[in-house]
């Protein structure tokens, strides 16, 4: 809990995790955004942490339905786990290639 709040609260100097592959190559890798994402979603900005990240939410969809299955053993969760996997990675790659091209 004090994680969120410490993100929803930053102050306008504080700084994110900088990105290696950015600094090192001078060019975005597929994670580039997840971070920013993250903190406008904390903040309540959906559409903006969407269109920031389009990975971020069926990425969070999928973490939660794999806890929940855990405890639950849900009939059908293998399936679901695996449509849910390969709409995130195609929404981070699909994001991946187009900031490449544009």
């Amino acid at each position: 809990m004090a994680l969120i709040h410490i993100l929803a609260n930053s102050p306008a100097g504080w700084e994110l995790l900088p990105c290696l592959s950015k600094q090192v190559l001078g060019m975005d890798c597929p994670g580039c955004g997840l971070q920013r994402a993250a903190v406008l979603l904390i903040n309540g900005r959906v559409w903006e942490s969407f269109l920031m990240y389009p990975g971020l939410l069926p990425m969070l969809a999928l973490f939660g339905f794999i806890a929940t299955d855990r405890f639950l053993q849900l009939r059908h969760g293998a399936r679901i786990t695996t449509l849910l996997a390969v709409l995130t990675v195609s929404a981070i790659l699909l994001n991946f290639l187009l900031k490449i091209i544009f």
